[in-house]
């Protein structure tokens, strides 16, 4: 019987999809859920089935407590001094920042206690607070600081809370609350002893927050490269400083690279320096086609060294009065890089700018406007995101010197994210124009334009869902045969990847309906989804009149926010007029890097790339 009852449950889980964190609005749902729970629990053997497959996911949160996104929860208490902060470290399963009270099972318990290091207090307090104890409680750092927590792939969520002290008024206890995520990743494929890979993948070493990825391959019949080897060091923040390092060693068939990386970003609108120093060398095997005869492949072995420095310094708005002031800065920055090639295409005044030997000098003067709204269930399943609200405009100037001599650039930024009146959703736009000159005429320029909307959770019967648009228009001017757009995959088409969609002009055009279930599968919650995309690309004639590529799909996504590794996404596809496509239809079981919203904060002059 309790099979039966089993997979009911689970058929009608592949018809629902309801927001996690709005339960309570829908009872009757949660009525049935429980009833189920009531029946299963009758015998031991249909209460262990039960644990094993199903996760209560009620009362994991309040929808209220995390969209109550308009005011800062930290103002009633501007002022007031730090006496002590406490560390509370979740479990990693079973436990919500949200719902403290919960506990989980007896296996979330073991699992989070026995398999897995929790991040250590010191280094919470070392490197990831923005306050310490004495200080006086400023809302907006408090704000901050929850926001930068979350950021960190180590951190599935965190939540501040402050509690003033009964006895002495003016003081009061800062609580963090941090739930870690699961440190441990493996990757790997075996098809014979003679091919084979493995990766290994650590994001929290030691409970020191540091990051390593380790995986190798290897193929004996591949004639170009059998063994292919890559390592990746990262550590968030070196001490106090928010400064972040990385170190690559990468030794694989088509690329091979050395490099080392320091940065830091504006985190937050109080930051008033960033920067980032970056080293390295760098071999690429690249595969490339002529946009007249997309038929044809060519291989172009290339190898380089290069630098990258610059620095940014944030001031607060001249005049604090404004309506432009609030949560804004101006920023300037300079930046200096060179590249040196040692192996690459046949390069001339007019051919393969791309490849030229060269050393250039940007700077940069900008606007920034930005804060952040705290959502759920964009791209996250369940987890608290945060969303950036506000304006960017930048304007970059400077000079590069190359082999064939110099030549000026100059680009413009405008981007501009809000959440509509009248619960209507978020809207996100960005305009990027940037081109290189010399002598008046332009030389690889870009004009880029795109338009996102994400409409407000819509409920449907005993589910919700979300709408995805997303539109993108890309014009490259004066280009090099070898530099061209492509797209295939996320950058137009989904579920596609071909060599022959290429071209100097795109537009393209994508919708997606996703459904969020509210069943919990061994931990992992449910996303069903529908897609459409369509596009159009073309070089040298117009973009209209070359075909409509079009894609078709719907599928399904399982993720465990608890755990670090890409959503796991099944998907079928239907693509009319592919070229090279032997099969109209196509299958794939891959893994969905979940995307997270741009953000508003200006960082290194730069030059619009064709992408």
């Amino acid at each position: 019987m309790y099979r039966y009852i089993l997979l009911f449950f689970l058929l009608s889980t592949l018809a629902s999809a309801q927001n996690p964190d709005s339960l309570e609005i829908y009872s009757r749902d949660s009525t049935r859920y429980t009833n189920l729970k009531t029946r299963m629990s009758k015998t031991k053997f249909s209460r262990a089935v039960y644990r094993l497959l199903f996760r209560d996911v009620y009362n994991q949160g309040k929808v209220t407590e995390v969209k109550e996104i308009e005011t800062n929860p930290f103002t009633p208490y501007e002022g007031m001094v730090i006496r002590k902060i406490y560390i509370r470290q979740l479990n990693i399963l079973g436990e919500s920042v949200y719902d403290t009270t919960r506990k989980g099972n007896q296996l979330e318990r073991f699992v989070s206690k026995s398999l897995h290091t929790n991040t250590r207090e010191g280094i919470i307090r070392k490197s990831f607070l923005l306050f310490s104890e004495g200080d006086d409680i400023r809302a907006q750092v408090l704000k901050d600081n929850e926001r930068l927590l979350r950021t960190n792939r180590t951190i599935v969520d965190a939540r501040i809370l402050v509690v003033p002290r009964k006895d002495v008024t003016w003081m009061a206890d800062v609580i963090v609350l941090i739930q870690d995520a699961w440190s441990l990743n493996f990757s790997g494929g075996f098809n014979s002893f003679n091919k084979f890979n493995i990766g290994l993948e650590n994001i929290n070493v030691r409970g020191t927050t540091h990051s390593q990825r380790t995986a190798f391959r290897w193929d004996a019949r591949d004639t170009l490269q059998k063994f292919q080897f890559r390592t990746i060091y990262t550590i968030p923040y070196i001490g106090k400083t928010f400064i972040t390092g990385q170190a690559n060693l990468i030794f694989e068939r088509d690329r091979q690279e050395q490099s080392i990386h320091f940065f830091r970003r504006f985190l937050t609108n109080e930051t008033k320096y960033a920067g980032a120093v970056d080293v390295g060398h760098t071999r690429l095997r690249q595969y490339k086609r002529l946009l007249d005869d997309t038929e044809v492949q060519i291989r172009y072995p290339t190898e380089f060294n290069y630098y990258d420095i610059w620095l940014g310094r944030a001031f607060k708005f001249p005049f604090p009065e404004s309506r432009l002031s609030k949560d804004s800065r101006l920023v300037t920055a300079i930046r200096h890089n060179k590249y040196s090639f040692r192996d690459r295409p046949q390069v001339a005044p007019d051919l393969n700018r791309i490849y030229w030997n060269r050393s250039a000098t940007l700077i940069s003067l900008g606007y920034s406007n930005r804060n952040y709204k705290r959502d759920v269930l964009i791209y996250g399943f369940g987890r608290t995101e945060d969303v950036p609200v506000g304006n960017l405009f930048a304007l970059t100037i400077g000079q590069e010197n190359t082999e064939f001599g110099a030549r000026g650039y100059g680009g413009l930024q405008y981007a501009t994210g809000k959440y509509l009146p009248y619960n209507l959703g978020y809207m996100y736009g960005l305009v990027n124009i940037g081109t290189y000159s010399k002598e008046g005429n332009a030389q690889q320029g870009v004009l880029h334009g795109q338009l996102n909307y994400i409409s407000n959770l819509i409920p449907f019967r005993y589910s919700f869902f979300r709408q995805f648009l997303a539109f993108r228009y890309t014009h490259g001017v004066n280009r090099d045969p070898l530099d061209y757009l492509n797209i295939s995959g996320e950058q137009g088409i989904r579920g596609i990847n071909s060599e022959q969609l290429i071209g100097t002009k795109r537009l393209t055009l994508g919708t997606e309906t996703v459904f969020f279930s509210d069943k919990s599968l061994l931990g992992f919650r449910i996303a069903y989804f529908v897609f459409a995309d369509l596009g159009l690309v073309n070089g040298v004639q117009s973009l209209w009149s070359g075909p409509l590529y079009q894609g078709y799909g719907f599928g399904l996504r399982l993720r465990n926010e608890s755990l670090t590794f890409n959503t796991l996404q099944l998907r079928i596809g239907y693509y009319p007029n592919i070229p090279g496509n032997s099969s109209s239809i196509r299958f794939a079981i891959d893994g969905n890097v979940p995307l997270r919203l741009r953000d508003f904060d200006i960082s290194a002059p730069s030059i619009v790339p064709l992408q």
